[in-house]
This record gives structure tokens, C-alpha cells and sequence, in this order.
């Protein structure tokens, strides 16, 4: 049974879709073959509709249907009406914004009712990515959200909306306010469920207790006959009301004919309460009403302690969304203090943030000095020290004094909406133990079925009495629902877990990649080391005064980007003016002063014809008067604090360490000594350092990348996981599958454990959820197992999955091992 979209001969011969019946275009692309058949199909909705049902194990479904469908297209041509406020423009704005790195294409991210599991964010993937103009969507199942990526000229936003609230999946504009007022209400229906439940079941038990403890003949028929009658009007809220949910989305479920975990669920409590209800009303047959109402309570329990747990988890995310404030202080030119949305912040706006406020915006402080709260941005527990010339990051929260805020980036440009933005690109992928996962469990629902008419066909004959009540525990103590939670739980909590500390996971599979690496490949300037160079030391030549000598080098460099210019800028005197200033990349500069030439860079730029050595080890520049040395400036990048700890734990935990510059020798051997690295490599550049990669790879070894810059965005993409520093470009950070939001190296050594913890617990969870299935279905088939007990032991099941997962929420990482003393190197 296969499915192709080739070009499907001219529809004459059959002229009408297979699925909907409507007339198909001549030359339509759109086919099934089906039965060894090609059929064709007349639109992209019907093709999906038909993937739907072929590869869901239902081709019986074309084969024995007796009417046709509506055909979708209409259907939602009619529904996308409803939708179409949507697509102005000027509401657009606020919520559709293009895709980084894909011209003409936009993204949006949504609220979604309606979710429950896995299955559910399967079915809502599948239906959209089928889409003619869709690129990808991904579904957040611990928000409730989905990111959709899409060409405009192709797909109006409507019918997405369209689209997903045909398959029962309402959608609108994600709003973190909205979002959370709607998780809110979900809540508290869910309670009033539960307790509706509790009391059915209590009161319910009561009734039923006579009836299990009296001997035969000793309670009277008109007793027996109240109980039921009673147990039937207080079962009847608990199926109507709190089992609601399980019904309405088994019949999504049925309409959509993606077979989910409702399906078993609203057959056992359904099918139990009607043969209750008949032998009630009749007098005959046997009462389940005791049953149903007890593993209704269970199964809404379950799966209320669950969402909270994962909405507990996830609740960074949607703290993130609201980190920036509502509103904000903004200063006119005179100083006067107007208070404004922060959303009508712009770049270039003067802000006021008092103490005890939010900064607004991304900025730079003009005045003031006071101590910022980063913690949600970065991880670090403890306030920074901000003072003016410094930056700021929307969100921080101000402890000690007023600071004056130049704004640089604010709204959709600031760095904590970037941040939510890699955080939902993140479920775009999923990695694979993840797909596994979701496909045994849609599958097994299937199976289970098939299995529970077998059951039902074997006890018919064995004890037509028990048939029910074994039919009911098959299918309530097998309900997959272990199986599914197992990957999303725990990727969530260990998500959650590397985000509080400072790693924000920008893609999915980065976790899984994380637990099985070999090696770890760093950069050295901005990685290892902070990227500042400073100015250490001044060896004036001659007659030139050590002053003299900085200050025409700092006038040289006034004409320069680089970050070597910004070692000289507190020399930079405003009475020093070079000319016809030059830059050679990757030698130095080249200017004139009072008609002279000078030169400031490498050695042998400085003084081509005869280039002096150095005078000892590390960075040096060389500024020369027409081809004469006259001073020697020394340079020092500084390490980070915790570069030499995070490599002694990097070590410690197994992995080979190595060090890719595009420095001199001289400038990478004391830095490799110094740290302990004994694999290292100086001079190389992108090209060399890509290719270095790949023979790693090529050898079988799983390698990261720790970079910054630009020139890093290449090996960053080729690396098996690749991870950027909180300083890094735009362009590195979006091309990076994990970003640090601190500065602290140490936060990679966390991500790997906290990645090996995860990984761990999803494979106990899959474990477990396979061996409670393998144990329990045979026990419920043979009769063992009481349809109450099923309902305890699904409820269970789901309940130590989600607690195992939890356990990341509380993990430990490991005390780092002392840092190494320097190794002593002879000059």
C-alpha cells in the first residue's frame, strides 16, 4: 500500500476525486495508490485527508464507506470566513514576523485548545505540514502552543486557523496574558471535574458496599433495586460532566481517524456506564457503576497531577514571554518623565528605571551605577554591577539605584524575545528516541484494540458473564498513556533545568546530542578568553617617550573596528590626528604623521625588509617610523574565570578537549599550557577548522563547538552540536543548537550532565512504560485485573513517568573538581 503525488494521468477516465468525489482538475498532481490502484484525488486537502487514513493502518475505510465525504476544501473555504480578521495586516504586525534566515517566508506562534498528549501534537504537525505553502510547524506540548512557518503569497493565515480548528485544535494569536488566563480556566475545570468525580465515586462506593458484604438473599430486592437506581443518578454527572473531556477527544480522534489515547478511555467508561444503565432499567445482567466512577476519577487525577507538574516545569517559558514590563518611563529632552507602554519604546528613546523596576528595552546606560537582578535572562543567582557605558538587557530587574537607559533594541527586536523565539524554534525538532516514542504509542493504540476484540471474541466463550468487565480492563490498564509521556516529560524538565541554568536549548536534538559526545572543540578569542584586549605592556625603542609611543598607536587605531583598537582607546588624545590611514587585513595599519609614515601591526608589516623577533612570548604589535621599529606594545586577551575548572571537568567527565585559534603560536602555546590543553592547533582558519571537524567525525567521534563570531558560524554548522557564547553574534547564536546566557564556561559542563540525566530518565521511562504494558495486558486478558484496579494501575503508571521525569527539576549537578594550578612554562 503506497502513496505518491506524481502527476496523475489527465482525469478522464475517472474524472472524480477518490476521497470526496468532486471533479478533478485536468493534470492534477494529486494521487493515492491504493489496493494496487492509482486514484486520483483533486486537491491537497484530500491527499492529506487520505495519508491520514492509509497510513493509519484504516484503508478498510475506502473500501466498505457507503457515503462520501464533505470535501475539505469547501469545508474549510466556509471556516476560513470566521478567520478572516486575521489577516489584516495591521493586526499582523503584532504577532506575524518574518523568518530568520528564509526570505519571503513569516512565523507566528499560537495558542492552542484542546491539546492533551503526544498524539495530539502529532495529528496538529501532520495535518499542517501537509499544506502546500507550509515549511514547518512544531508543536509546544507543555505550552500549548505551535510555531508555524509559511509563504504569505501562498497561504493566508486564516486558513491555518482554518485548518486546525477543523480537526478540533482551535488556535489564535499566542498572548502570554491570554495564554495563561486560558491554562488558568483549563485548570479550574479540571478541578471541578475532579472533585465531581471524587464525590460520584465516594457516594457511589457507598451504595455498592451493601451489595458486595450482604449474603445471598439477606438484602432485600427493593434494597437492591434503590442502590442501583441511585448509583445510575450519581454515576451519571461523573460520565456526562467529568469524563467529557475523554469523549470529545475521542471523537476528534474518530474524526480525524488518528486513533489517540481517549479512544480505549471513552470506550471503557462509555460502554461500561450504557450496559450498567440497560441492566438497571431491564433488571438483568451485572452493574459497573462503582467502576466507572472510580477510574473516571483516577484517570482525571492522573492527568491533572501531570499537566500541572508539566506546566510547573515549563513555567520559565512563560515567565520569559512577560519578563519585560507593561510600561515604562521615558525622558524628553528635557528631562521630563513620561510614562508610556513599553511597546511604543524605539531605538535611540531615552529611559528612567527606578529601583525595583524592570528594564524595559534593551539599552546602553548613560548615567547612573546600580546593581542588576539577571537571573532569568542568565542563571547567575547573584546582581551584577552595571555602570554607565554599559549594557543592559531587557527584563533585568534594577535592585539599588535610578539608572538613565539609552534605548538600543526594544519590543520584538530585544534580546528576551529572541530568547522565546529560539526557546519555541527548539520543539521544531524532536530527537529521535522522541519519534520513536511517539510512534510506538500511536501505534499501539491500534493494536490495542485489535487485541481487545480478541480478548472480548475469547471470553464470550469461555464466561460470557465476565466478558465486560475483562473487555474494560484491557482497555483502561493498557491505555498507552506511560508510553507517551515518557520522551515529552522529561525533555521538558530537563529544558526547564538547563534554562534556570543559564543554557538556552535552541534546538531539540541538541540534548540527545549532548549525552553521547566525544570531544569538545573551543575557539580561543571571546571563548576561552574574553574577548577584551588589553594593552599589558609598552617597550618604547629609541628615543620615544612610552606616552608618545601609545598615544600615536592609539590615534592609528582611532581609524579601526577591530577589537585590538579598543586596547589603545584610553590613549586616544583628541590633539593626535593620523592621515591616509590604511588597514591591511590581518597585518596592522598604515598612516602618516607630521609627513612620516608609520606602521602599527604584525612584525614583519611593521618592517618588511628586516622584521625584528619579538621580545617574548604571547601578542605583540610592533609600530615602526618609516621601516625603524620604535616601540613594542604587548597585548593580553584574558581568560574567563572558569576556563581552566570548566576544562579540568570536561576531562573529568570523559571527553577529549581541544583548542582551534586563529592566532599565532606564540599567542596560543602559553594559553594551551596554562589551561592544561594538550591538543591545540594555532593558525587555522574557518576552512582548516571546518575540515578538522569532519576527520574527527569521519574517525566516529560525536564533536562539539564552542564559539563566538562570524568566521565560527560554518563550524558551528558543522559540528554535531554546536553551542555559543552569550557575548556571540546574531548570527552565531541563531546558527548554534544551544546558547550560554552567561559567561560562565562552566554552564557547558552542566549541559552535558544535565543532557546525560535526561537522556538517562527517558530511557527508564520507556522501560517502564514497555514492561508495565508487557506485564499488564496479560494480566487484565486473563481476568486477573478488576476494571477498578485497571484504572489504578493506568493512573499509576502515568504518575511515575511524570515523577521520574520530575526528578531533573531537582537534579544536582556534580561539585566541579578543584581548579588545576597553572602549568609553569619557561620563558
Amino acid at each position: 500500500m503506497t502513496i505518491t503525488s506524481s502527476p496523475a494521468p489527465a482525469a478522464t477516465a475517472t474524472p472524480e476525486c477518490y476521497h470526496c468525489g468532486s471533479l478533478v482538475p485536468d493534470g492534477a498532481p494529486w494521487s493515492i495508490t491504493f489496493d494496487e490502484q492509482r486514484h486520483p484525488l483533486c486537491c491537497p486537502g484530500c491527499e492529506a485527508v487520505a495519508h491520514a487514513i492509509v497510513d493509519g493502518g484504516l484503508g478498510s475505510y475506502y473500501r466498505f464507506r457507503t457515503e462520501l465525504p464533505e470535501r475539505p476544501e469547501d469545508r474549510q473555504a466556509a471556516d476560513a470566513d470566521t478567520w478572516a480578521v486575521f489577516d489584516d495586516p495591521g493586526l499582523q504586525r503584532r504577532f506575524v514576523h518574518p523568518e530568520a534566515g528564509a526570505e519571503g517566508r513569516v512565523q507566528a506562534t499560537l495558542a492552542v485548545d484542546g491539546i492533551t498528549c503526544a498524539a495530539c501534537a502529532w495529528l496538529i504537525e501532520h495535518r499542517l505540514n501537509a499544506l502546500e505553502g507550509v515549511d514547518t510547524s512544531a508543536v509546544n506540548l507543555t505550552h500549548h502552543r505551535v510555531r508555524i512557518s509559511w509563504d504569505p503569497q501562498r497561504l493566508k493565515l486564516s486558513r491555518l486557523l482554518a485548518e486546525m480548528a477543523a480537526i478540533g485544535y482551535p488556535a489564535q494569536p499566542y498572548e502570554p496574558d491570554q495564554a495563561q488566563q486560558r491554562l488558568q480556566h483549563e485548570e479550574r475545570m479540571t478541578v471541578r471535574r475532579l472533585i465531581v468525580a471524587a464525590v460520584g465515586m465516594m457516594q457511589v462506593m457507598m451504595f455498592s458496599i451493601p451489595i458486595y458484604v450482604s449474603d445471598p438473599g439477606e438484602l432485600s430486592a427493593d434494597f437492591h433495586a434503590l442502590f442501583h437506581w441511585l448509583s445510575f443518578a450519581l454515576a451519571t454527572p461523573v460520565v456526562l460532566f467529568s469524563a467529557q473531556p475523554f469523549f470529545r477527544n475521542a471523537a476528534r480522534d474518530l474524526r480525524t481517524r488518528v486513533m489517540g489515547m481517549d479512544v480505549p478511555v471513552s470506550l471503557a467508561i462509555g460502554g461500561a456506564y450504557l450496559a450498567s444503565g440497560y441492566a438497571v432499567i431491564s433488571g438483568t445482567g451485572e452493574v459497573y457503576f462503582d467502576s466507572v466512577a472510580m477510574f473516571t476519577f483516577f484517570l482525571l487525577f492522573g492527568r491533572y497531577v501531570e499537566a500541572r507538574a508539566r506546566r510547573r516545569s515549563g513555567h520559565t517559558g512563560n515567565a520569559l514571554s512577560g519578563a519585560l514590563p507593561l510600561s515604562a518611563t521615558r525622558l524628553t529632552a528635557e528631562d521630563e518623565e513620561r510614562i508610556l507602554p513599553a511597546s511604543e519604546l524605539v531605538a535611540g528613546d531615552r529611559v528612567l528605571v527606578k529601583p525595583g523596576h524592570g528594564v524595559p528595552a534593551d539599552g546602553v546606560i548613560e548615567s547612573g551605577e546600580s546593581s542588576l537582578d539577571e537571573s532569568m535572562l542568565t542563571g547567575e543567582t547573584l546582581p551584577v554591577t552595571r555602570r554607565a557605558g554599559d549594557l543592559v538587557t531587557g527584563g533585568s530587574q534594577n535592585v539599588e539605584s535610578p539608572l538613565v537607559v539609552r534605548v538600543t533594541h526594544a519590543g520584538r527586536d530585544a534580546r528576551i524575545a529572541g530568547i522565546v523565539d529560539l526557546t519555541d524554534r527548539a520543539f521544531a525538532s524532536r530527537p529521535r528516541i522522541a519519534q520513536l516514542a511517539a510512534r510506538m504509542a500511536h501505534l499501539f493504540v491500534l493494536r490495542l484494540l485489535l487485541v481487545t476484540v480478541g480478548v472480548a471474541i475469547a471470553w464470550w466463550f469461555i464466561d460470557p458473564t465476565r466478558v465486560l468487565w475483562v473487555t474494560l480492563s484491557v482497555l483502561v490498564v493498557t491505555c498507552p498513556c506511560a508510553l507517551a509521556l515518557a520522551t515529552p516529560t522529561a525533555l521538558t524538565a530537563g529544558h526547564g533545568q538547563l534554562r534556570r541554568r543559564g543554557v538556552l536549548v535552541t534546538r531539540a536534538n541538541a540534548i540527545e546530542t549532548l549525552s553521547q559526545l566525544d570531544r569538545v572543540i573551543f575557539d580561543k578569542t571571546g571563548t576561552l578568553t574574553r574577548g577584551e584586549m588589553l594593552l599589558a605592556e609598552t617597550r618604547p625603542l629609541g628615543d620615544l617617550a612610552s606616552d608618545e609611543a601609545r598615544a600615536l598607536a592609539a590615534a592609528l587605531e582611532a581609524h579601526s573596528e577591530h577589537p585590538i583598537a579598543r586596547a589603545f582607546h584610553p590613549w586616544k588624545a583628541s590633539a593626535r590626528r593620523a592621515r591616509n590611514v590604511t588597514s591591511v587585513t590581518g597585518q596592522g595599519l598604515q598612516g602618516e604623521f607630521e609627513g612620516q609614515t608609520w606602521r602599527l601591526g604584525k612584525p614583519d608589516f611593521a618592517v618588511p625588509d628586516a622584521p625584528p623577533a619579538p621580545p617574548g612570548e604571547g601578542q605583540w604589535l610592533l609600530l615602526a617610523e618609516a621601516g625603524e621599529p620604535r616601540a613594542w606594545f604587548g597585548l593580553t586577551d584574558p581568560l574567563r574565570e572558569d576556563a581552566a575548572q570548566a576544562i579540568a571537568a570536561l576531562k573529568a567527565q570523559g571527553l577529549e578537549v581541544e583548542l582551534l585559534s586563529g592566532d599565532t603560536a606564540i599567542a596560543v602555546r602559553p594559553l594551551a599550557d596554562r589551561l592544561g590543553l594538550d591538543t591545540w592547533q594555532a593558525c587555522t582558519g574557518p576552512e582548516d577548522k571546518l575540515e578538522h571537524i569532519r576527520h574527527r567525525q569521519a574517525l566516529g567521534e560525536t564533536v562539539a563547538m564552542v564559539g563566538d563570531g562570524i568566521n565560527d558560524v560554518p563550524i558551528l554548522a558543522g559540528a554535531d552540536v554546536s553551542i555559543a557564547m552569550n557575548d556571540a553574534t546574531d548570527l552565531a547564536r541563531t546558527s548554534a543548537d544551544a546558547v550560554l546566557l552567561g559567561p560562565r564556561l562552566m554552564r557547558i559542563v552542566e549541559a552535558i550532565e544535565i543532557s546525560r540525566a535526561t537522556r538517562r530518565i527517558i530511557r527508564q521511562n520507556l522501560v517502564w512504560s514497555v514492561c508495565y504494558n508487557a506485564t499488564a495486558l496479560p494480566l487484565a486478558a486473563i481476568g486477573i485485573v478488576p476494571p477498578w484496579l485497571a484504572a489504578i494501575g493506568m493512573s499509576a503508571s502515568s504518575l511515575v513517568v511524570v515523577g521520574n521525569a520530575l526528578r531533573l527539576t531537582r537534579f544536582r549537578v556534580a561539585p566541579p573538581p578543584a581548579e588545576p594550578r597553572p602549568r609553569l612554562v619557561n620563558a
